[in-house]
């Protein structure tokens, strides 16, 4: 139990001793302990160090163990104060580290991580050690099996602990069932979610430490090898394609419930989620998919909506939504 403030097991064994006995020689606690005399020596000796026990002047040399309440208490405050020291110093450190890491071993900012499994590994493992915020491309290919999006339980369990995710989806995913309801419960937990169309490459990146992006080769159908780069000039370009990106996205919100007695002019649901997807950028078809409907269904929306709200084209419903704050 004592180990963390620096004692071993025999160190603990003869301090228990001490405290049975209160005072005692150490020839008398090489004999508790089954240790020799000159051991037992050494191990008080850095007892006394640690403020845990006194030496008495006579001869033999008897020693007294300190309360353990006000003893140990000295001990952790010590150790807490070493423990403050060097915290501040790591911000210090990371940019020495940095700097050092831009140039001073090109070969080793960027690795390969090779292997379905592994790469979900290293990315779950990114993940995990992230503190403020993982940012985002999300586009096919994905590692699963085939290709298809899998939920990420990572992000719902770091949500919860407060690390921020924001995260831009490719247009094309929108031809994906049951994208728009899973994006939706990211959403409600506090996921920062937007669309964008031809998004270069799926890319994530935690805090600004690691970025990952895929190596994909002609005919790859999923995610079998991926990039992984470590701080350097091109981990801050990464860093700066996506803000930029996501600077002239478009916001996917999850619906609003409607509010009682204005209930003609607001959206519904469905009808939220068909607007969010059209100025996404998704065809009919697309949106039908991801909303289960019928091509057909979708314009027959879509022309319901143009009357209720007087506009001639898309363009001008999307722009009526957004004014009003609903999509």
């Amino acid at each position: 139990m004592l180990e963390p403030i620096g004692l071993d097991e025999r160190g603990e064994a003869l301090y228990d001793a001490l405290i049975r006995r209160t005072r005692a020689t150490a020839a008398e606690l090489a004999a508790d302990c089954g240790l020799t005399p000159r051991a037992a020596a050494r191990v008080l000796r850095s007892l006394v160090d640690l403020g845990l026990a006194s030496a008495g002047r006579g001869r033999p040399v008897r020693y007294a163990a300190a309360p353990p309440d006000s003893a140990l208490e000295a001990v952790l405050r010590e150790k807490e104060r070493a423990l403050n020291g060097v915290r501040s110093q790591v911000a210090d450190l990371m940019s020495l580290y940095r700097a050092g890491s831009n140039f001073a071993h090109p070969g080793d900012l960027v690795e390969v991580v090779s292997g379905r499994d592994e790469v979900n590994r290293v990315w779950t493992q990114m993940q995990r050690a992230s503190r403020m915020q993982v940012r985002g491309f999300d586009c096919p290919l994905y590692a699963a099996a085939a290709g298809h999006r899998e939920s990420n339980p990572v992000e719902l369990e770091l949500l919860s602990r407060g690390v921020k995710y924001r995260v831009l989806y490719d247009s094309s995913v929108l031809e994906m069932p049951g994208w728009l309801e899973d994006v939706t419960a990211g959403i409600r937990l506090g996921e920062q979610a937007r669309i964008a169309t031809g998004l270069p490459t799926k890319l994530a990146i935690c805090d600004d430490r690691v970025a990952m992006l895929p190596l994909l080769r002609p005919g790859d159908d999923s995610v079998t090898a991926s990039y992984v780069v470590h701080p350097s000039p091109l981990l801050d370009a990464l860093v700066a394609l996506f803000e930029a990106v996501w600077e002239r996205s478009v916001q996917i919100r999850p619906s609003v419930p409607p509010v009682v007695g204005d209930l003609p002019e607001r959206l519904s649901p469905d009808e939220e989620k068909l607007l969010t997807l059209l100025a996404s950028g998704a065809t009919d078809k697309a949106a039908g998919r991801s909303l289960g409907w019928s091509e057909r269904t979708v314009q027959r929306h879509i022309t319901k909506l143009l009357r209720r709200f007087g506009a001639q084209t898309r363009f001008q419903l999307a722009m009526e939504a957004t004014r009003r704050g609903w999509i």
